[in-house]
């Protein structure tokens, strides 16, 4: 398992992007019901503000705040992607690969570290 160098800020608001493995696939949107699934079964875990979420056919960006003292949001993104490859297995079976949707792999995760002070220019509280 490679060890990322990764900003460790609790409470933080951090920016992300995941992506499908296959940037030709349109599951996020033709499953989404199974995508809502996988996040609310991890956000009712594991607790965490959506500050914004914008999700497209082949990839999907978020703003998160932590709570106070949490800082692993890692461990968020593998449940979901877990959830949502589990959720999916019924439903894409064996085509997965045709998408390059094989196992937790399926979403590859990109992430940018916002410091709460950019976000509360636009924070609407």
């Amino acid at each position: 398992m490679p060890n990322y160098r990764r900003a460790r800020v609790s409470g933080a608001s951090y920016f992300f992007t995941v992506n499908l493995a296959s940037r030709r696939s349109d599951l996020l949107v033709t499953h989404i019901h199974e995508l809502r699934a996988a996040y609310a079964a991890t956000i009712r875990d594991m607790p965490v503000i959506c500050d914004a979420m914008v999700v497209l056919p082949d990839h999907l960006h978020a703003v998160w705040t932590l709570p106070p003292g949490d800082c692993d949001f890692s461990e968020r993104w593998r449940k979901i992607k877990h959830r949502f490859s589990r959720n999916l297995g019924g439903v894409v079976g064996r085509t997965a690969h045709r998408y390059g949707f094989v196992g937790e792999q399926a979403c590859k995760t990109r992430v940018w570290y916002l410091a709460k002070a950019v976000l509360g220019a636009c924070d609407p509280q």
